[in-house]
């Protein structure tokens, strides 16, 4: 019994790693479709945030079961805890990369995306794919300095959305062109934040500590 609940404790670690990989393909073919007007593969976005939230909703009853009937303590109740939190986190961005498709959906055949703005949104997009596959190499391999190098990239995403903002006036947009450039940034912006938001809980699983800090950021672990 005591194998088969850590079987069932190892793999509560790979769902987590498979949603996180599941998002890294979502903002891929979304930033694809903002940017190409490609509306099948807005669609396909839409539609795979299904799979997304079927596994959160699946490790959360998991998890919830475990904490129910072994009643865990210590290192493994963290475990559960943090990892209820960190699906939270990456089925929000698998949301947030659905938004950016149904942007795209919405402005088809056009581009949401003025040709002045393109470079930096296809950088937003290389960004955010690339937390997605580290949050889930940290989560697989606890890797705690890796999770704390996440908020290097984090700054560079927040110094991109403030970029946008002030590209944007200077092309003096529409107002439609204003609001979707200025919601697609905010949804880039977003997903990193909440890929942080992994590595914290990834911080505290290991280490237990709730007052620890990646380094600069001033975010709380246990907020």
């Amino acid at each position: 019994m005591r194998d088969a609940y850590h079987e069932q404790l190892d793999s509560v670690g790979c769902t987590l790693r498979r949603m996180a990989d599941l998002v890294a393909v979502a903002l891929a073919r979304a930033t694809w479709a903002l940017l190409e007007a490609d509306l099948p593969v807005a669609e396909s976005v839409i539609t795979a945030d299904d799979a997304v939230d079927t596994l959160h909703r699946e490790l959360d009853a998991r998890a919830m079961d475990l904490i129910a009937r072994q009643q865990p303590v210590a290192g493994d109740l963290r475990t559960l805890v943090a990892s209820l939190r960190m699906s939270a986190e990456i089925e929000r961005m698998g949301d947030l990369a659905g938004h950016i498709a149904k942007v795209a959906r919405m402005r088809y055949p056009d581009s949401a995306i003025p040709p002045h703005l393109r470079s930096t949104f296809e950088q937003m997009g290389r960004i955010g794919v690339r937390l997605a596959g580290q949050v889930g190499q940290i989560i697989e391999g606890k890797d705690v300095h890796a999770a704390e190098e996440l908020e290097l990239e984090d700054d560079t995403v927040d110094h991109l959305h403030r970029t946008v903002l002030t590209q944007l006036l200077d092309g003096e947009p529409d107002t439609e062109t204003a609001i979707d450039v200025t919601l697609v940034s905010r949804y880039y912006e977003r997903f990193a934040d909440h890929a942080v938001k992994v590595a914290e809980r990834l911080i505290f699983l290991v280490t237990g500590t709730s007052g620890a800090r990646l380094a600069g950021s001033g975010r709380d672990l246990a907020a």
